[in-house]
């Protein structure tokens, strides 16, 4: 097996069926909708399979099931970072998404996905079919979380 991939700065590796493992050289702050600190750690696992009785965070429950929502992914948002910022901000939308508002390197834990983006929005419900972007499947598959 080889060695999984390393970027500087704010990273968010996407791993085969599981969480998005999220780092910062600081901190990896995940806030509520009115701006409320949740946690503030330098690493965080995420879950994105939309079961962990634990949410936002995972909590291994992906290994029970079987989901669709491999490592690889592509991305038409690419962009090119702005300066780097020490910590990685995440905000949890109720019952939606997961908004990213600083600069990261978005990867598949194999390194043939990679992405930077300067923001964007992350799926948790386990439904999009442009994992591990958003594409508002939350609102209909009732996802509460």
């Amino acid at each position: 097996m080889s060695k999984k991939p390393s970027y500087p700065g704010n990273t968010i590796m996407v791993r085969p069926n599981g969480p998005l493992i999220c780092g910062s050289e600081i901190n990896v702050i995940i806030q509520d909708a009115d701006g409320n600190i949740i946690s503030k750690e330098k690493e965080l696992a995420l879950c994105r399979c939309g079961h962990s009785s634990n949410k936002p965070f995972c909590d291994g429950s992906h290994k029970k099931l079987t989901i669709d929502a491999e490592q690889e992914f592509s991305d038409e948002r690419m962009e090119e970072l702005n300066a780097p910022s020490d910590e990685l901000i995440i905000t949890l939308k109720p019952d939606a998404m997961l908004l990213i508002k600083s600069p990261v390197t978005i990867f598949s834990r194999s390194g043939l996905s990679v992405t930077t983006r300067n923001k964007g929005a992350l799926c948790r419900c386990g439904e999009s079919s442009n994992k591990p972007f958003c594409d508002r499947s939350h609102s209909q598959c009732g996802f509460k979380g």
